[in-house]
Parts: C-alpha cells; structure tokens; sequence
C-alpha cells in the first residue's frame, strides 16, 4: 500500500473518531437538558401545588389568640363579623373572605380593585369583607392573623379601605411572614393619612381584635369554602366562574342596580 493510501486511510478513520466524538457530546449535551427541564418542570409543578394547597388548605385554629372578643366598630352580620364597605341602600351585595398573606387574593385585589371601588363609590354595590388566616395555617406564623386586627383596628377609625389596600400593595412573598411583626404594620399605616396615630398603634400591639379574628377564621373554616379568595355576589360564588372579569362584575352591578 502507498504512503498517500495509509495517509487517506488514517486521515479517515480520525475524521471518524472526531465525528463520534462530537455525537458523545451532543448526546451528553441533551441529557443534560433533559434532565434539567424535568427538574424544572418538578420544580415548577411543586410550586403550583404548593400556592394551590396554601390557599386552599384550612388553617386548624390550634393558636388561639386569647382575650376578650372585641369587634371592630361598625362591623356588621352575623356575630359582627363582617366589614362593610359602601353603601346600606346598595342593590348589590359582594361577599368577600380573603386572607392578606395570600397571593391569590392579591391577585383578585390587583384586577377587581377599581371597579368595586368605582361601584361601592357610586352606591351600587356593597363588600363585606370577611377575615380569614389560613395562611397562618397551613404555613405556620401569625401574620395572617395579625395583618387582620391591625386592618380591624383600621376600621375603627374609618380607615379600613385605604389601609386594606396598602396591606395587598407591600403583601410579603407568602412564605415570609413578615405582617406578624407588629413593627411593619405599623409602618404601612404611614402610608395612610391619619392612621398611625397612638390608639392604633396600641390596638395593632395589643391585639385588641385578635380574639374576634380567631372567631371569623372559625367562621371560614366552618362554612365550607374551598379556599380564599371567595367571592360572593348576591348569593353566587363568581370566583368560581371562569368566565368572571372585572367588565361582567361591573355589568352584573349596574344591571342589578337599574333592575
């Protein structure tokens, strides 16, 4: 054989061994991915079950607050437990119970919150919004809890809107129970005219309305709901409606409203 034949020989046979080289390589390089999105996609899907377990779980009422059962002033239904928001001659009624640790009602706040203020201003609709904490619950803490008597020690003064909302602007991430240091409520109420006043504070670091939120969170627990946010208008639970926008909520008011 000549040299140029062994040289062509040995010229393809390292062509060959490179080719296989960089397949070893590619198919090193997809499992890698492969497994990398599969852990992404556990990763992921934990993560879904995990916020739909939190906001849908109940919490067991083992920490109870203690002390006497104070509700807030002006607070209406049932044992006093709801907080009502608008106008008594409303036609409409909008049953809300939420949780300020759940992102899921952050979520419900952050895309309804114009139009039922546009309604609730206008007198064609009514909230009563009722206080739960099965945040507190399911991933331990005081939190939900705390963040509730601090807004009820908001209604006290009239300042339950304005200071609810500001609660669902700073929400913590869910695992961070940041709203059970009474120090950081505190602060958001500065960012309320009027609300960081000495008998707030001292309401939001007494407790004072703690007992009557253990009550409304028995109150949830006992009624049956799947989860928070539940929302109710005038009997029907449209959180459940897929269907459900802002627009069709305020169309479904304004109807009930001219009817």
């Amino acid at each position: 054989m000549s040299e140029k034949n062994r040289d062509g020989k040995r010229t393809a046979r390292e062509r060959l061994a490179e080719e296989r080289e960089k397949q070893k390589s590619a198919d090193k390089r997809r499992r890698v991915l492969i497994v990398g999105a599969s852990v992404v996609c556990v990763l992921g899907l934990a993560a879904v079950i995990g916020v739909v377990a939190a906001n849908a779980g109940k919490d067991d009422g083992s920490k109870s607050a203690g002390g006497p059962l104070v509700v807030p002033s002006g607070a209406q239904g049932k044992d006093g437990l709801a907080i009502p928001v608008g106008k008594e001659s409303a036609k409409s009624t909008l049953t809300v119970w939420e949780d300020f640790r759940c992102p899921a009602c952050k979520a419900f706040e952050t895309a309804y919150r114009p139009v039922i203020h546009g309604l609730t201003g206008s007198g064609a609709l009514k909230v009563n919004y009722h206080l739960a904490t099965i945040i507190d619950g399911n991933l331990r803490g005081t939190g939900s809890r705390n963040a509730a008597n601090a807004a009820a020690c908001a209604q006290d003064v009239g300042k339950f809107t304005a200071y609810h909302d500001v609660l669902y602007e700073n929400q913590p991430v869910e695992s961070d129970d940041a709203y059970a240091e009474n120090s950081k409520l505190i602060e958001l109420a500065g960012k309320v005219k009027g609300l960081d006043t000495p008998a707030f504070r001292t309401c939001v670091e007494k407790g004072t309305h703690s007992s009557w939120v253990d009550k409304s969170a028995a109150a949830f627990r006992k009624g049956g709901f799947n989860g928070t946010p539940t929302v109710i208008l005038n009997g029907k639970n449209i959180y459940q409606d897929r269907t459900m926008t802002p627009a069709k909520l305020k169309q479904l008011v304004e109807q009930a409203d001219k009817g």
